[in-house]
C-alpha cells in the first residue's frame, strides 16, 4: 500500500498549544473512566476542518497487563476508538450532524504501522472529508514521535438517542 501524505506537516501544529483540555473534550464526548482516549486536542481548524489531539499513555493504561504481557501494545482498535473520539469531539463542536451523539459507523483502509507503548505520546491528525445527512467521514493518522503508526478512514453516525434510553 502506498504511503499517503500527510494531513497537515508536523511543523503546522504545536502539541504545547491546548485548544481544550480533558473537560472540554467531555463536553462533546461521553466516554468515561478507561474508555477516555484523549488527553488533549491541540489544533482545531475550520477551514479545512482539522483537529489533531493526543493521549498520554500511561502504565495503568486498562489494556496494558493483558495486551500483551510483559510486553504491552495499544490494541490496533484502541488506537481507531482514539481516532473516533477525536472525529465525535470536533463534529459535535462545529455542529457538523446537527447535534446528538455520535457512534461508530465504519472504518475504511485501516493499516497498522508500527508499535505504540505505555509512556508514549499517541497524536492523532484528522480530516473531515465529507458530511452526509447522518453520517461524517475523516481520514486520520496517528504517530508517535512523528512516525506513522496508524492510518485510515472512518465514518461517524448520529445515534437515536432517544431509541438507546428505551
Amino acid at each position: 500500500m502506498v504511503r499517503k501524505p500527510l494531513i497537515l506537516d508536523f511543523s503546522e501544529y504545536d502539541l504545547d498549544n491546548v485548544v481544550a483540555d480533558i473537560e472540554e473534550i467531555r463536553r462533546y464526548n461521553r466516554q468515561r473512566y478507561e474508555m477516555e482516549q484523549l488527553t488533549t486536542v491541540c489544533y482545531e481548524c475550520t477551514d479545512p476542518h482539522t483537529v489533531v489531539g493526543y493521549k498520554d499513555l500511561g502504565p495503568d493504561e486498562f489494556w496494558a497487563r493483558g495486551h500483551m504481557p510483559g510486553m504491552p501494545l495499544m490494541p490496533g482498535v484502541i488506537m481507531c476508538e482514539a481516532a473516533a473520539q477525536l472525529a465525535s469531539y470536533h463534529t459535535g463542536k462545529q455542529n457538523l450532524l446537527g447535534g446528538g451523539l455520535i457512534g461508530f459507523g465504519g472504518l475504511e483502509e485501516v493499516t497498522f504501522r508500527g508499535m505504540v507503548r505505555p509512556g508514549d505520546r499517541f497524536v492523532i491528525v484528522l480530516r473531515l472529508l465529507k458530511v452526509r445527512r447522518l453520517i461524517v467521514t475523516c481520514e486520520f493518522q496517528c504517530f508517535v514521535e512523528q512516525n506513522l503508526v496508524c492510518q485510515g478512514i472512518i465514518k461517524g453516525v448520529r445515534l437515536p438517542v432517544d431509541e438507546l434510553r428505551k
